[in-house]
């Protein structure tokens, strides 16, 4: 949250050096505009040079240089920057900025007076207003449940190393019904997970929630036992506890990265949308931000279908294998 939820009180500026290569009555027009423009800090740069420029982006004393030619037959305006940060988000910026700014003094140049304005307006698929940070922790809260629930299971494979699994096969004890204990176990604490996340958000990170009680309490419950499922069955084809937490570290990862949490599935390739459309932490965050920010009931049956079949076919697969397994390869 602090990372990618905080919003920072400071504008956008963005260090500029400005070199005139050959200096012309139009190179000092140009250069007069550009020291107008607000977010542009423009350094001081003793010699004016190219090369003097060119040493302060090697040294990264400034985010970049703008060349104003002023030779005859060259009217390019060069912009220099650090490889280094060719695509991070401030060189992006100025380079747009600097586009926009040539083509305005083109127009103006040939006196051609724009026909259309481009007027921005951002709205929300909810009714409430949104902001960014309010889809981050909700994400994190669903990532949060999701790994709680995958090695949530650990203490399966604890009880089975000690030999515990061993001794309640000899008795009349249902192991589907202790594995399903658990799950409720985890389910609860799950609860509390939940509670205690909002409230961070909301107390320290000024996270606005609009939350449609019965549909976070739907989707959280189908959620969390299935991916407590899904760690139910990792403990039952888990030997070691090594195993068991690679197993689970390489789900986790995988849907960490494909499912939405911090970013959004369409900005992804093409190639990869299947891949995230099956798995059921896509659904699961969905669901958590359309009950949690939008007071929308959750109505996805896909999604909603999509996680229950990963849980209960998670779940039956690990009962088969506790139940199948023999007694003595429990230690």
């Amino acid at each position: 949250m602090i990372i990618f939820g905080s919003e920072s009180n400071n504008e956008f500026t963005a260090s500029i050096v400005i070199v005139e290569e050959h200096p012309t009555e139009e190179t000092k027009v140009l250069h007069s505009v550009l020291q107008k423009i607000p977010v542009f800090d423009i350094q001081s740069l003793e010699p004016n040079s190219v090369e003097s420029a060119k040493i302060m982006i090697m040294e990264k004393k400034a985010d970049a240089a703008i060349i104003l030619s002023g030779a005859e037959e060259s009217r390019d305006i060069q912009l220099v920057v650090n490889t280094e940060n060719e695509q991070n988000a401030t060189t992006q910026a100025v380079i747009g900025i600097l586009n926009n700014f040539i083509h305005q003094m083109n127009l103006q140049i040939a006196g051609i007076q724009p026909t259309y304005k481009l007027k921005t307006e951002f709205i929300s698929s909810g009714e409430n207003p949104i902001k960014f940070k309010d889809f981050i922790l909700t994400g994190l809260i669903a990532l949060s449940l999701c790994q709680g629930g995958l090695f949530g299971m650990s203490n399966q494979v604890d009880l089975r190393r000690k030999g515990v699994i061993k001794r309640l096969k000899m008795t009349p004890a249902n192991m589907g019904l202790f594995g399903l204990s658990d799950m409720v176990m985890r389910t609860i604490f799950a609860l509390f997970q939940l509670t205690l996340l909002s409230m961070i958000g909301v107390i320290f990170f000024d996270v606005t929630l609009h939350i449609h009680v019965w549909s976070l309490l739907y989707i959280f419950l189908i959620g969390i036992l299935s991916f407590n499922a899904i760690g139910y069955f990792l403990s039952s084809i888990s030997k070691t506890m090594e195993a068991y937490v690679a197993m689970g570290n390489i789900i986790s990862f995988i849907m960490m990265f494909l499912s939405g949490v911090m970013i959004p599935i369409e900005t992804m390739p093409e190639w990869i949308h299947p891949i995230s459309y099956v798995l059921p932490l896509t659904y699961f965050v969905d669901g958590v931000r359309t009950s949690m920010i939008y007071d929308h009931f959750y109505s996805d049956w896909i999604g909603i279908l999509n996680i229950f079949l990963w849980g209960i076919t998670s779940y039956l697969l690990g009962y088969i294998l506790y139940k199948r397994k023999g007694i003595a390869s429990e230690r």
